[in-house]
Formats: C-alpha cells, structure tokens, sequence
C-alpha cells in the first residue's frame, strides 16, 4: 500500500518539561534531579516521537510498502491539500497535537474521516473522551469498571467538593496526557496542600484539576491490541521496589521522561508481571472492558492499579507509544511478536476497515 505517516514535530522552544521547571527553584535536588538547568535535562517525550516515526517507517518499508511522511503544523490546510493531492490508500496516524494542543489530536483524526481514508488507532471520539480524565472516569463508573473516586475542580471554590473523598488524594490536570502535570507534590495529604495545588494546575495549565483519591498498589501496564476480537498481551508491571525515600510511588514526569532523574531511574518495568492467575484475571477482564468502553480499537493502553485483589483502572490511553523501547512493545514482544510484526498488524487493521468501505 502507499501509506502516510502522520506525525507533529515538538518545538524546540517550548519543551513539555518547562512547566516543571518554572514552578521550581533551580537548586540541585530541588527537581528530583542533579540538572541546573533545562539544557541539561534530557527529555525523552520531546525527540520520542520522532524516533517512533522513524521506527515504524522503517517497518512499513521493509514490509513492502510506499512511505510518505507528513509533519502536522499549525497550518492545518497544507495536511488537507497533502492528504488530497497523495490520496494514500491508509494513514499510520502518530499525531498527538497541533501546535502543542493535545487536544486537537483528536481533530485531526477528524480530518482523516472526512476526506475518508482509513488510518491507524482510535477514532475522534475516543480520542477526545480519553483525553478528558473526568468524562472518562463517568464512562467506567457508568460500566461498573472499578476507578478512583474523583471530583473536578475548575475552581477553587470547588475545592468543598473534595470532602467526599479520602486523603490521600492525588491531583491532575484534567486534559493533558504523558503524565504532565504530575510530579511528586501532586500528592498530597490535607485541604491547605489541596488548595494549593489545585490552584497550581488550574493557574499553570488554564484547565481543570482532577482530584482522585490516591490508590497505594501495584502499577499495572496492560496492553491490546485488535479488534475482533482484541487481545490482552502480556501485563506489564511498574516496580517502585527501589523509589527513594521522599519519593511517592507514582508515575510522575519525571519518571516517565526526564531520564537523569531519581524518578525516572527507580521506575524500573517488568513483563510479564509477577501475579497469580486469578489477580491476572481479574486485570486482563477489567482492562478488556475498559477497552471496548472507551471504544478503542487497533490498539491501546490501560493503566491499573491493583489493591487487595480489585483492579482499578487509572486511565486507557488509544495510540500509545509505539517506540521499540516502549511498555506496549515490550508486551507485544513478550507475547511473541517482534516490532516489524506488531506495526504491520496495526496497519493491517486500517487496511481492513477500507477494504469494508462501499
């Protein structure tokens, strides 16, 4: 086939990790790291995307296929004029923002399905109500899927709703992805803490806080891929058994990016994860049901925390990572498909919804 693939290119001038390091002071140890400075600080969500897109290139050409390669801007009519005059017969879709907004991901998605061509992962729907953490959480409370109970704080006035939770409670904000906006003093213990970083999120990210009560467990990654039906790979388990002291158990930025980190250096994943099979079960069923709740398809990731036995699900998140030193590949790998493999399947998916089209 002659495929796209579509991806946004991060700015260099406005690196995702700023928002961390304009709340603190540049003090070594003040941001869980050695680095005096931005400069120093190697972080992986800004060029990460840009070796997937290389990866899966790579793949698709060695499968046989014709590759265009398109950089989403802000000058959104040169992809409808590219996508029109190429007509590619699907997209291998890796945009996740335009112009730094995530969530105009879900646009450009839209884009796709207007000028109907067939591309790869989720669709607008999905990926605008995954993106929205509170309307997500109502989906799978409406589905009995166990999840942290919340409330949504878009001032600070709504701060008294919190009384229905307990502490501790962890805040985020309430449309971003990639863990931004969440570091280590995004837990928190007491209403004047509370206050604060509520005001915190709402003031640095001009949008709501998501305030769930904090579930101590064990982090699971647990990925999909398909569509009839989808399939559970092997789950995949973050091991905090080494987070120094001071640290909170979570999947912060920083654990997720900034790789000179403590965070980022004690999260360390293991797959297939250590769990009797009926803990297993239970995760593989809930994050299934999550899954076909959020209306995923292709391929997605749910994360879960599992506490005496219950697994409750943190957030699913369509078109994950698909870097070849990613969680979800780490699983696929596990369950006996190399990357070249997985991709290809991915596409494959795409190529069959345009063979049903009339």
């Amino acid at each position: 086939m002659r495929v796209a693939i579509i991806y946004n290119e991060p700015k260099e001038t406005e690196p995702a990790a700023h928002w961390l390091f304009s709340t603190y002071t540049a003090e070594a140890g003040s941001l869980e790291t050695n680095a005096t400075s931005l400069a120093e600080v190697r972080d992986t969500s800004e060029f990460g995307i840009l070796e997937s897109m290389q990866e899966v290139q790579t793949a698709l050409e060695e499968d046989g296929h014709e590759i265009i390669i398109f950089n989403v801007d802000g000058k959104i009519w040169r992809l409808i004029d590219f996508l029109r005059d190429e007509r590619p017969d699907a997209i291998f879709n890796l945009c996740e923002s335009v112009e730094a907004e995530s969530t105009h991901e879900a646009y450009v998605a839209g884009i796709y399905e207007l000028l109907h061509i067939p591309y790869t992962g989720a669709g607008p729907f999905t990926l605008m109500m995954a993106l929205n953490k509170a309307r997500a959480k109502e989906v799978f409370t409406y589905h009995n899927i166990p999840t942290a109970k919340h409330v949504l704080c878009a001032t600070l006035n709504d701060i008294a709703k919190a009384g229905v939770l307990q502490f501790p409670v962890i805040v985020k904000p309430a449309w971003e992805d990639a863990s931004i906006g969440i570091d280590n003093r995004s837990v928190v213990y007491n209403i004047d803490d509370l206050q604060e970083r509520v005001k915190f999120i709402i003031d640095r990210f001009q949008e709501p806080a998501l305030v769930e009560e904090f579930i101590e467990g064990r982090e699971l990654n647990v990925a999909i891929l398909g569509n009839d039906p989808p399939e559970v790979m092997p789950i995949s388990e973050i091991d905090f058994s080494t987070m120094p002291e001071g640290l909170h158990k979570i999947v912060s930025y920083e654990a997720k990016w900034i790789e000179d980190s403590p965070a980022y250096i004690s999260t360390k994943p293991r797959c297939p994860a250590p769990l009797d099979e009926k803990d297993a079960e239970r995760v593989r069923e809930v994050a299934l049901r999550a899954y076909k709740a959020m209306e995923c398809r292709d391929y997605a990731r749910v994360d879960i925390r599992l506490r005496d036995r219950t697994p409750y699900v943190l957030e699913v998140n369509p078109n994950p990572d698909l870097s070849a030193d990613a969680g979800f590949m780490r699983s696929t790998g596990i369950y006996g498909l190399n990357f070249n493999q997985t991709i290809c399947k991915i596409l494959t998916f795409a190529a069959e919804r345009r063979a049903q089209k009339p």
